[in-house]
């Protein structure tokens, strides 16, 4: 589950009831503060009815406002297949999200109070995605999450996944949007607090840090130590030192015994292995849900071997919340090796130098390579 900005990790551990042996595993979610920027993206008109205490209409363009305060009343509506106690079996139900409670209607899409059942608050409560859904539990699709209630230390063995409340939607977007509407119920102000302390902290200090302000170019080539004053000398001294890192590089991934038909294209093959954007051999399907885990937001991309022709590679990509998939292909001049997005028209000697010109330009893509997918596990 999103672990938001203000919440302590050993809190949400302690909290989780969990009796059983667990890891934690932490993922950068890029799109954990989309909704301000794109709501529209996140909650399709479809899914929200949005009204006053007065009945006024407000339009969809406030619709974050709405979650924020406590004199309007966001709505969302749609159909979520649910998990029958002690049982194997799902069913379908339309769900009403209220500022007090979760609800499905007993009676078709009725909303009458009267074909409303209760079914889940979140003042106790969180919503976490659920890995493997069909698998485990039998989910009509992966699109699963479920409603898990906090514990207390003391109540740790009352907790198994008998009290989790399974819940499904058809698609990413749907669940998407009901995750996020419970969060901005659950939190209200305090994730748009969350959102902009970085932006505040960042206007009142633009330029670098003390400490990144202190840092002087030294050269240690000589008998003695001296600080290079000269701008101009000191960028070309950097240049320098990170073409002798990558020369060095390259010689120690060469004597992996990488085959390779000439020495020249063995560092251009290997150099990129220990880079955090290249996944090695990943699925098409592998690179979809791993994407699809770190947030749906343009720029958002990972590297990875091609399975349908082993001497390639594939960039997957990220954009307007569709993931695109763009092979890289070999290039063989005159003995020298290339790669290139665009059938020889850009080419480059290796991957990363291909990824440092995305990231800066958008070239043949639809967007600039912004976010790289990766996993830290604890």
């Amino acid at each position: 589950r999103t672990i938001e900005d203000h919440e302590d990790v050993m809190d949400v551990v302690s909290g989780s009831g969990m009796d059983t042996d667990s890891r934690l595993y932490f993922r950068k979610n890029y799109a954990k503060y989309e909704f301000f920027k794109k709501p529209l993206d996140f909650f399709p008109d479809q899914m929200v009815s949005i009204s006053t205490e007065t009945n006024g209409i407000v339009d969809h363009s406030e619709l974050i406002e709405t979650f924020l305060k406590s004199s309007t009343c966001p709505e969302i509506h749609g159909h979520l297949q649910v998990k029958e106690q002690s049982k194997k079996s799902w069913k379908k139900f339309y769900f009403v999200l209220r500022r007090s409670g979760l609800y499905f209607s007993t009676k078709g899409t009725s909303k009458e109070p009267r074909h409303l059942q209760f079914f889940a608050d979140f003042t106790d409560s969180d919503i976490y995605t659920v890995l493997s859904a069909k698998k485990m539990y039998g989910a009509p699709t992966e699109f699963a999450f479920c409603v898990k209630y906090n514990v207390s230390l003391q109540a740790t063995n009352c907790s198994s996944a008998r009290d989790l409340k399974l819940l499904c939607a058809d698609d990413e977007q749907t669940k998407t949007c009901w995750i996020t509407a419970i969060r901005l119920l659950k939190f209200g102000m305090q994730l748009y607090q969350n959102f902009i302390q970085p932006h505040q902290k960042q206007k009142a200090s633009p330029m670098r840090s003390i400490s990144e302000n202190s840092l002087v170019a030294m050269d240690f080539s000589g008998q003695k130590t001296r600080v290079i004053e000269n701008p101009s000398e000191a960028l070309s001294v950097a240049v320098e030192e990170g073409l002798s890192w990558r020369r060095k590089s390259c010689h120690r991934l060469s004597g992996h015994g990488i085959p390779s038909s000439t020495q020249s294209s063995v560092p251009n093959l290997a150099i990129h292995l220990a880079q955090p954007w290249f996944h090695g051999k990943l699925s098409r399907e592998e690179a979809q849900h791993l994407i699809i885990q770190q947030g749906l937001i343009d720029g958002v991309f990972l590297l990875r071997d091609s399975q349908s022709n082993p001497k390639t590679f594939v960039l997957s990509l990220c954009h307007m919340q569709k993931i695109k998939h763009f092979q890289i292909l070999p290039v063989d001049d005159e003995g020298e090796l290339f790669y290139t997005l665009d059938d020889g028209q850009t080419r480059f000697t290796d991957l990363i130098q291909l990824v440092e010109f995305y990231q800066l330009n958008r070239g043949t893509l639809p967007c600039r390579l912004k976010h790289h997918c990766t996993q830290i596990t604890l």
